[in-house]
């Protein structure tokens, strides 16, 4: 990995540019997506779509080849004018936008990029090939497309890591609220108001202390980049992992894979967060429990779950390679601080 580089903070009246990198909810869900549209001009952003996203073209699955895809994401890099990229939604195929991407140029035009789930291939192809500490955070029709509004805490997230924080330490803390209310149906997202549970917060479930750079991912995402050159470097790094689904059977597979990777033996603290569809399958023992069994309890980091980040409702933004420390202690009492800003224009 090239030396790290952050982007510069966000203002009032920052353009940003939104790019599809795999599916094309935007023409999908169109409705949504300008509703996370008009929600990102509320918050005094000037919103700037890609040529790709305004032409609503499709390929059923995908929005574009992987060369359009990518000669999107780039008009906008150069663009002087813009200072961050968000992505519509994810998908399953931005990992096809990498050869097609000019590396030492996103290097030389540092931009705030924005995204989750799938996204995570381009996350880990910037930061090795690139430098640039890019941003898992919300995306324009999941996240700004919540009805009626971005739901609070995701917002003050990406404000506090995009603009607000300036200076010095950050301490997180999770949201009194969540949410695992999944409305596909037609137009549920307008006609059925999101359910909300109770949030005990982040549970301690190995205790111990770390300090390090955060590498942020979903999970299957990440591994599908496993025997590439840009699957991170995880040594002494904290790990945190995310997924939409999550049955019981599939996470014992992803999590194992991780395992005889040796990511276990490498990292110096684990997190794993909230899923949004969780299925224990009949099983006798729960994601916490199957955790424990492939990570192995009695390691000397800590081990931290339940966390709010990714397809978690609401969600964290974190930039890739943030300074962070934990102190996780037992139960549900975990410190999580951020040692320094996520962007380069700030103070510490």
């Amino acid at each position: 990995m090239k030396s790290l580089v952050k982007p510069k903070s966000l203002i009032p009246k920052s353009k940003i540019g939104i790019f599809t990198p795999s599916s094309p909810a935007h023409v999908k869900l169109r409705d949504k997506y300008l509703c996370g549209i008009e929600v990102l001009k509320r918050m005094e952003f000037e919103v700037i779509e890609g040529e790709l996203t305004r032409s609503q073209k499709t390929e059923g699955y995908r929005a574009g080849t992987p060369k359009e895809r990518a000669e999107e994401f780039m008009s906008l890099i150069r663009d002087d004018s813009i200072s961050a990229l968000i992505s519509t939604i994810g998908g399953a195929n931005s990992s096809s936008m990498i050869p097609y991407l000019d590396f030492d140029e996103i290097r030389a035009n540092p931009k705030i990029i924005c995204g989750y789930s799938d996204v995570t291939s381009l996350h880990m192809a910037i930061l090795a090939y690139s430098g640039l500490s890019t941003f898992y955070g919300p995306a324009v029709v999941p996240s700004f497309g919540e009805l009626p509004d971005i739901l609070p805490y995701t917002k003050e997230y990406f404000l506090a890591a995009t603009c607000h924080h300036r200076t010095g330490k950050r301490t997180f803390n999770p949201p009194k609220l969540w949410s695992n209310h999944c409305r596909f149906g037609p137009g549920e997202w307008k006609t059925v108001p999101r359910e909300f549970l109770e949030n005990k917060g982040w549970r301690a479930l190995n205790p111990g202390s770390a300090q390090g750079h955060l590498i942020v991912a979903n999970l299957n995402t990440l591994l599908t980049a496993a025997g590439t050159d840009y699957f991170p470097s995880l040594e002494g790094k904290i790990l945190l992992i995310e997924e939409m689904d999550a049955p019981l059977s599939e996470e014992e597979r992803n999590l194992r894979h991780l395992e005889r990777l040796g990511v276990f033996d490498v990292i110096s603290g684990l997190i794993v967060s909230k899923p949004e569809r969780y299925d224990q399958q009949g099983a006798p023992f729960d994601y916490d429990d199957l955790v424990l069994e492939l990570v192995g309890g009695g390691r000397k980091y800590p081990i931290v779950t339940q966390f709010d980040c990714g397809h978690a409702n609401p969600m964290m933004t974190l930039a890739e390679m943030s300074e962070v420390s934990i102190e996780a202690k037992s139960g549900f009492e975990t410190h999580i601080e951020l040692l320094k800003p996520m962007v380069s224009d700030a103070n510490g």
